[in-house]
């Protein structure tokens, strides 16, 4: 239990200090409001009209995020993988134990193939030009 206390004093920190930034920032803010800061912000140009109850809004920024995310979640998998997947050696050269072995690469290119198949069908959509 010993080894778990200071990652649980951590979390008990970083979230008093969450819960103190929230809570405080109503009372510490500038509460100076004029138009502009009550209109929507699209990067620094004019927002575009919306129509009244709404409107169709275009579906490249989230294909874009869910692309971003399918590839992060591989590099995620990939880095331990790869940190893993090498042998085990002592200090002499010798090789103590093989990492893990053919199952693993088999699966990790299996992982790899499909997210390419996913980049492949996106690519052939369209879904990563900009009009």
């Amino acid at each position: 239990m010993d080894l778990y206390v200071p990652i649980l004093v951590l979390a008990v920190l970083a979230g008093g200090f969450a819960i103190f930034s929230v809570a405080i920032a109503p009372f510490t803010g500038p509460k100076r409001w004029n138009r502009a800061k009550l209109d929507a912000y699209e990067c620094g140009i004019e927002p575009t009209p919306q129509p009244v109850g709404g409107g169709r809004f275009p579906l490249k920024y989230m294909v874009t995020a869910m692309l971003f995310i399918v590839f992060d979640i591989e590099i995620i998998f990939l880095y331990p993988w790869a940190v893993s997947f090498a042998p085990l050696t002592n200090d002499a050269g010798q090789v103590i134990a093989s990492g893990l072995g053919v199952f693993a690469l088999v699966e990790m290119l299996l992982f790899i193939v499909t997210v390419l198949v996913a980049y492949a069908y996106v690519w052939r959509r369209k879904g990563l030009e900009w009009d």
